[in-house]
């Protein structure tokens, strides 16, 4: 008879791109903050907040052992914000993941800002150094305007002083913008102080996706009725005018999560010529860039 499964999952479950390999370990389900309403990740009702039962997630953590000894070389922290859970709660997590899986090299998780301002940068010194290594931060934008009509619940400095404070203590940050989320209306706010929020931090890998609304916007124009979605193009021109103003001096950047019609891949800013360059040729010659069709970013 084949083992079950150690770990029990509420769907549906979410994980960054690049957690495709990882072990997802749900701490929380569903999102502390859950307000934000271009998100429709956790709106299901059995996704409704909640920890995680202790005794629970620490005996999944040593039947994955049991039966994965050896296989596990990423774990990733579930779900929405396991930084939510204290200090204390996180490092029995970690001193278990490196007890009973001692094969795993990275363990990461989503965060919230909001969630890092009870964390001290010794606390968050402390965590890294028992295994947390990478958090995926959404900042969604840089411009204050934006974060209040979507909800975020965050300003560019509750942002800015998550990411330093983040950084201080050695975790690697991945943060996430969303291209068009200003509408037609902020666009060029919205690209110039997300530009500025990274400047500011200086993250070690900066991503960008498309919004999008799979459900209908409805939910999202209740708060924000003046949004317009912008053309292919304007959301080519944005981008331009994000990389335009992105002085950043060691950054990973992608923007080829499935959302986005464009992918770019590069260093900035040793690349940044050529990613302008490419932004460049998908605005006036589009055919020749080699966009993503519709069907293919089907979300």
């Amino acid at each position: 008879m084949r083992p079950v499964f150690p770990i029990h999952y509420i769907s549906p479950v979410f994980r960054p791109p690049s957690e495709a390999q990882s072990l997802i370990l749900p701490v929380t389900n569903g999102c502390s903050w859950n307000q934000c309403t271009y998100c429709e990740m956790y709106t299901e009702p059995q996704k409704k907040f909640a920890v995680r039962d202790a005794a629970e997630t620490l005996q999944s953590i040593q039947q994955c052992g049991e039966q994965f000894a050896g296989q596990v070389q990423r774990v990733f922290l579930g779900d929405g914000d396991a930084m939510v859970l204290s200090t204390r709660r996180l490092m029995d997590l970690l001193a278990a993941i490196s007890e009973h899986l001692p094969s795993v090299r990275r363990i990461s998780s989503y965060c919230l800002p909001r969630n890092v301002r009870n964390k001290s940068v010794q606390e968050l010194a402390e965590l890294r150094e028992a295994g947390l290594s990478l958090v995926y931060i959404g900042a969604e934008s840089g411009d204050d305007t934006v974060l209040q009509k979507v909800n975020k619940g965050e300003t560019l400095e509750s942002t800015r002083e998550a990411l330093d404070k983040l950084g201080a203590a050695g975790i690697t940050r991945s943060v996430m913008l969303l291209n068009g989320l200003g509408g037609r209306v902020f666009s060029r706010q919205h690209a110039e102080n997300s530009a500025r929020l990274a400047n500011l931090t200086q993250p070690e890998f900066l991503a960008t996706l498309v919004v999008s609304f799979p459900q209908g916007e409805a939910r999202f124009r209740q708060a924000f009725p003046e949004w317009e979605p912008p053309p292919q193009k304007e959301l080519f021109h944005e981008i331009e005018l994000l990389l335009q103003n992105l002085d950043l001096k060691r950054s990973v950047f992608r923007s080829d999560h499935a959302s986005n019609w464009l992918v770019l891949k590069g260093t900035l800013g040793a690349e940044k010529p050529r990613l302008l360059a490419e932004v460049r040729t998908a605005i006036e010659q589009p055919q020749a860039a080699r966009l993503r069709k519709d069907w293919e970013r089907a979300l």
